[in-house]
């Protein structure tokens, strides 16, 4: 029986060695202390030209987000993995204005009536120039995959943000503000402006 107690006190004892270690190894690798070991990066690329594509919304609006995000990651035997982002993230709303057809433009004596697309969110985006990872703890050997989840959230909070915000009712507001005048300017009749349902 004591022979027993022993040995689970041994294992015991391996298993909190070795999670000590790996705890230790997380504090080490994320400090700067491992960089001057590294000796500089070398990239290689080769780009090639994909697709060209004729556009044709007219972005009329851009909101710039700021945010801290945790994320964290559930794990069945080992500690939760968690990481700590601070996020500056972009948002565009725009018109697509390819949509417009010869029958949306109805004149009216001196008028001009011009039924617009709705307004949509063209992009959003995380900007990663500005974006950084605050702090990790506990990722062991996946903290890429953690970090690119956690961004990939923060993206989709950028999205559900603007549209919170009224992304879309500040793109209807700067459409008349800017397209009316120089639409007046160009035809020397009045214009009204209208959005499609």
């Amino acid at each position: 029986m004591t022979r027993l107690i022993s040995a689970l006190f041994r294992l015991f004892l391996i298993a909190v060695l070795v999670v000590g270690l790996i705890a230790i190894w997380e504090q080490v690798r994320s400090n700067d202390l491992m960089s001057r070991f590294r000796r500089g990066d070398s990239v290689t690329q080769s780009i090639v030209l994909k697709e060209v594509k004729a556009m044709g919304k007219l972005e009329l609006v851009r909101y710039t987000f700021k945010d801290i995000v945790e994320h964290e990651q559930a794990n069945t035997f080992l500690p939760n993995a968690n990481a700590i982002l601070l996020v500056e993230g972009e948002a565009t709303g725009c018109l697509d204005l390819t949509k417009i057809v010869p029958t949306d433009i109805a004149v009216h004596g001196d008028s001009i009536t011009v039924l617009l697309p709705k307004p949509e969110l063209c992009t959003w985006k995380i900007n990663h120039d500005r974006s950084r990872v605050y702090d990790t703890r506990f990722s062991f050997l996946n903290e890429s995959q953690l970090v690119s989840d956690a961004y990939r959230k923060a993206e989709h909070q950028v999205r559900e943000s603007a549209l919170n915000s009224g992304i879309l009712d500040q793109t209807s507001r700067n459409a008349d503000q800017m397209l009316r005048p120089l639409l007046e300017r160009i035809s020397g009749r009045k214009i009204k402006l209208a959005f499609q349902l």
